[in-house]
């Protein structure tokens, strides 16, 4: 299969390839998002020399590959050594019998898992690109990671010897609802856009869980077989994907179960105080991995300052997980299909397309013609006791117009009522109140199928429907 979608990064590999001079890119993002595989397809899979980290592996035993590759690329038998300044060693010689090549491609994949204790990886690949392999202009060295805290703390954001070395950060994010239908077009799958919404909803743009779809089930049963049919391939998917991103998985499943919780998000005191933790510089550290990591977002209620940032789980997969399997002992291999109707379905399709359309922050602004505008995306709710208010989607722009915007997620048309409309007035008058803005206020929704046309839809100022999505 083609590469799909992936332009903005494939121009970014390209301009790389055709710079004429030293590149070291790296290439980083979540568990199953593609990464190897742009790297490959984009390359034919034609490189100088090319190697991976081991899962959990040994030294020894990433050592004894990496060895390895470099006698299947060199065609030279190289010893196995038994440290990495031996083993760049052995790279730079192999790499200097091609110096006369236009371009040297060098991939290494899982370059995390390298990093094995107490191996001094990281001190003899410094060595390696500081002392050679920066002054070489035809080489270029791709490096690529889904243990996204490693990459962007040891790597990119090193203040060491690797500190301003990365030439070109690709952070690869899953696939937007347009790249999916792609994808599934390209699989064979022909879902409607209303199933491929709610297909996004539970494993989100993520490419490794949309190839596991098969094109001779229904979505639901898609569902039913890939997390609740015996040995479904994405119900421990949960657990492997935290032990592949953080060494201490267990701290990180804690806060991100804490807030898949709270639909309005957390603060980071609330997170502290519900988990009982006490330092707030580690609780930082792990919030701003987790927002790296695409598995959280951060937000700012409006009219709030910084410190007041709100914590929202966004990761489609984690939180149908959270919602549907964990700790569920059902052992209905139906479950999905049976539950079509079912509250807690209902409950969690409605938060579910909320995060769906904040996601798609551009397709909607381009949708409401303001794709050019400075705006602020961000939530608003007050509570004073006896009542709570909430907005979903609050757009601030800086042309002097607000955008509230409601999310409905409906299997039809969305009919609007006049208990609904008064209640959204009211809701308005709320905000403007409470935030004292002078902003002209626009109620705008985004629905599935959009509005039933009645006597109170004209009252909306703006919509935004499911295919405006696909743009």
């Amino acid at each position: 299969m083609e590469i799909i979608g992936r332009k903005h990064e494939q121009e970014l590999l390209h301009n790389c390839q055709t710079s004429g001079k030293p590149e070291f890119v790296a290439v980083y993002g979540r568990r199953r998002v593609g990464k190897t595989y742009l790297v490959k397809q984009f390359f034919a899979d034609q490189f100088d020399f090319y190697t991976t980290g081991i899962y959990e592996g040994t030294r020894e035993e990433q050592l004894t590959f990496f060895c390895k590759q470099l006698t299947l690329y060199s065609h030279t038998t190289y010893p196995v050594v038994d440290n990495w300044f031996d083993a760049f060693d052995l790279l730079k010689s192999h790499l200097m019998q091609l110096k006369k090549k236009k371009r040297i491609t060098v991939f290494i994949d899982e370059m995390p898992w390298l990093d094995t204790p107490k191996s001094r990886f990281i001190k003899a690949f410094e060595l390696f690109w500081n002392s050679w392999g920066a002054q070489q202009a035809n080489l270029m060295l791709i490096v690529c990671g889904s243990a996204t805290t490693w990459m962007t703390h040891k790597l990119i954001g090193s203040k060491g010897g690797l500190h301003n070395r990365i030439t070109q950060q690709i952070h690869l994010a899953p696939f937007n609802l347009r790249e999916t239908e792609e994808f599934l077009t390209a699989k064979g799958i022909r879902y409607n856009r209303y199933q491929i919404v709610e297909n996004y909803m539970v494993m989100g743009g993520t490419p490794y869980y949309l190839d596991l779809l098969r094109p001779q089930y229904s979505m639901s049963q898609n569902i039913d077989q890939l997390f609740f049919a015996p040995n479904a391939p994405l119900r421990e998917e949960y657990n492997l994907l935290f032990r592949s991103l953080f060494n201490d998985a267990e701290i990180y499943k804690k806060i991100v179960e804490a807030i898949g919780k709270k639909a309005k998000g957390m603060t980071l005191a609330e997170i502290k105080k519900t988990l009982r933790l006490g330092d707030s510089g580690r609780l930082s550290e792990v919030i701003d991995n987790l927002c790296n990591c695409d598995i959280i977002q951060k937000y700012y209620a409006f009219g709030k300052k910084q410190k007041d940032a709100i914590y929202q789980l966004t990761d489609q997969y984690t939180l149908f997980y959270l919602h549907f399997i964990k700790g569920q002992n059902s052992r209905d291999e139906h479950q999905w299909s049976n539950m079509l109707d079912s509250p807690q379905r209902t409950a969690w399709s409605g938060y579910a397309f909320e995060q769906v359309c904040m996601h798609h922050i551009p397709q909607i602004k381009r949708q409401l013609g303001i794709a050019g505008v400075l705006t602020n995306v961000c939530s608003w709710n007050v509570s004073d006791g006896s009542s709570h208010e909430q907005i979903d989607l609050v757009i601030d722009r800086r042309d002097g117009v607000v955008n509230l915007c409601e999310i409905k997620y409906a299997r039809a048309p969305y009919t609007l009522s006049a208990q609904y409309i008064n209640h959204m007035n009211e809701r308005m008058e709320t905000f403007r109140e409470k935030t004292k803005t002078r902003k002209a206020l626009h109620l705008t929704m985004i629905t599935t199928y959009g509005l039933k046309p009645n006597q109170y839809s004209g009252m909306v100022q703006s919509e935004v429907i499911m295919d405006h999505l696909f743009t």
